[in-house]
């Protein structure tokens, strides 16, 4: 609405949540229930890269959380 004539218009596949808490039980939620690939929560703004995984993660979730950290170490 307030950019029409982007590229990506429509088309935003980011959701902001208030607090890690909220973040975390909506994506995992999302993910178990449409078998969807999420990778998060991602946290940005923190002097070195830090990124959560939760208890009841899956090794896919572990190999890209550390992929996207990585990533975040090497953008330093």
């Amino acid at each position: 609405m307030k950019l029409p004539d982007s590229k990506v218009a429509g088309y935003a596949n980011v959701f902001i949540f208030p607090d890690l808490n909220t973040g975390n039980n909506t994506y995992k939620a999302v993910q178990r229930a449409t078998d969807a690939i999420a990778i998060g929560p991602v946290m940005q703004g923190l002097k070195k890269p830090i990124n959560d995984l939760s208890r009841g993660c899956s090794v896919e979730d572990i190999v890209s959380t550390v992929a996207i950290t990585a990533c975040q170490a090497g953008a330093e």
